[in-house]
């Protein structure tokens, strides 16, 4: 049976929500003010690599299953993006996941980066400035980044239903929860064409007009799973120095081939085991037996982190010896321990009630960037996870960059809601109630089964949408 937790919307103060996260030992600290005066830690300017970044407010990239077919942005597209400059926040980080190479989509519908598809990259990057600009009075201190990501395991790039994996080795959970054989996993002479791409994908960035791409290392997609490759025969796998060749000859290639662009990496600096949905509807682990060695960051239980994130602290400190200069610490994957990766009070249409208290994993979100931080503190780091918070969630983004936790506080499914909660922190302005996110999950539930991404509860655009009804039934049908 699902376990009931007090939702967000229960407490009236932030006081009173304080001390509940404080009864239930969950380790979520609240900014008791937020200043409206300039002088708030949110409104700190940062440098990166001699450019401002105007606020600590980051956008963090989301696929929005709805460009064309051939990988360009569509309208859908270009009205998210715009929402996102409009915003308020001053690092637009990685806009979208973009994929480099057709093999590498995660749906028929993701955005490409491609020749054919730079023009239209190129108009869209420089009228979200323009649109910063008017709202703002300079788009100076913006800085706009595009992830750039293979699916890897994850890949649909012809239909929606049909899963044509590229995995990095033969993993005994996930080829089971997935139905992956060692015929899926790349070769070595594929790798280097799969680097190329992401060479020649960052050279286009660049002419579009991007101030940094994001090498994409997270929630299970190729990138990440060379990080937990120790099966893997041969120079891509096995050692630490293999398990990284892959991002470390995409940042030489990049470096090379674009002099200029400034580089980061989203990284799930923590993993835990695959779940599934058991008999009570509650997810729960996949069986295994003894040390689990495949959650790249994780303290071998499979279940949790390194305290000391042994190998993601030694792969960020690398990472600057190659050129990489901003971090945005994600952890798990929303494909097999959404729970972890994407806390929420409600589960998606495919997926399980939530075996844990999801504050609980916002709070381990927060302690992965809190360790990692003090680990490598010269490092820019954008933490995540802070959408379950709701309304409380400006007030544990001050705490955290007021007290040296992170240096950005990145929103993703709240900005399909409410973009403006950016700029309304930083004003002073109450927050609108009725457009917080309150994490129904139907910008996930829809992608999953063939639609746009949305905000199809609070949103009256996608309100409108034929795909809302749809969701709807398909929700009903299922009891959600």
């Amino acid at each position: 049976m699902a376990k009931h937790f007090r939702k967000v919307t229960e407490f009236k103060s932030a006081g009173e929500f304080a001390a509940y996260l404080k009864s239930e030992n969950i380790d979520i600290f609240l900014a008791e003010n937020i200043p409206a005066d300039g002088s708030a830690a949110l409104a700190r300017k940062a440098d990166f690599k001699g450019r401002t970044i105007g606020n600590r407010w980051a956008i963090l990239p989301m696929e929005g299953w709805d460009c064309a077919a051939d990988g360009n942005p569509s309208e859908f597209t270009r009205r998210r993006w715009l929402n996102f400059a409009g915003s308020g926040a001053k690092l637009i980080y990685g806009t979208e996941a973009a994929a480099v190479m057709e093999s590498g989509r995660s749906n028929p519908r993701q955005l490409m980066i491609s020749e054919n598809t730079a023009e239209s990259l190129k108009t869209l990057c420089l009228e979200m400035r323009q649109t910063h600009k008017a709202k703002f009075g300079t788009a100076d201190d913006l800085v706009i980044g595009l992830q750039l990501t293979h699916s890897g395991r994850f890949s649909h790039p012809h239909r929606d239903d049909l899963l044509e994996s590229v995995t990095a080795y033969s993993h005994p959970l996930l080829d089971k929860k997935f139905g992956n054989s060692p015929a899926n996993v790349v070769s070595d002479r594929e790798v280097r064409n799969i680097v190329a791409h992401f060479v020649k994908a960052a050279v286009i960035a660049r002419k579009a007009g991007f101030d940094f791409v994001d090498i994409k290392l997270a929630h299970g997609y190729l990138g990440h799973e060379f990080l937990s490759a120790f099966d893997r025969p041969g120079p891509y796998g096995g050692s630490f120095e293999n398990r990284t060749r892959f991002f470390r000859e995409i940042a030489e290639g990049i470096q090379q081939a674009a002099p200029g662009l400034e580089l980061s990496s989203r990284i799930s600096i923590f993993d835990i085991m695959p779940f599934v949905k058991g008999s009570d509807g509650v997810g729960e682990a996949m069986p295994w037996q003894g040390e689990y060695p495949y959650a790249f960051g994780g303290d071998g239980s499979g279940l949790d982190m390194d305290e000391k994130l042994t190998e993601p602290v030694k792969l960020v400190r690398m990472m600057q010896e190659y050129g990489v200069g901003l971090i945005c610490a994600t952890v798990g994957s929303p494909y097999y321990n959404v729970h972890l990766q994407r806390p929420a009070y409600y589960p998606v249409t495919d997926g399980y009630e939530m075996p844990e208290h999801p504050l609980y994993n916002v709070s381990r979100h927060l302690k992965a960037v809190r360790v990692l931080k003090s680990q490598v503190p010269e490092m820019l780091i954008v933490g995540a996870g802070y959408s379950c918070l709701q309304e409380y969630l400006p007030y544990a983004a001050e705490y955290a960059i007021a007290h040296q936790e992170t240096d950005f506080a990145g929103i993703g499914r709240m900005v399909l809601a409410y973009p403006e909660i950016c700029a309304d922190t930083l004003a002073g302005r109450g927050l609108d109630r009725c457009r917080i996110c309150r994490t129904f999950g139907d910008c996930t539930s829809a992608p999953r089964n063939g639609m746009i991404s949305g905000c199809y509860p609070l949103d009256h655009f996608y309100k409108q949408l034929p795909e809302a009804q749809k969701l709807r039934e398909i929700k009903r049908r299922i009891g959600r």
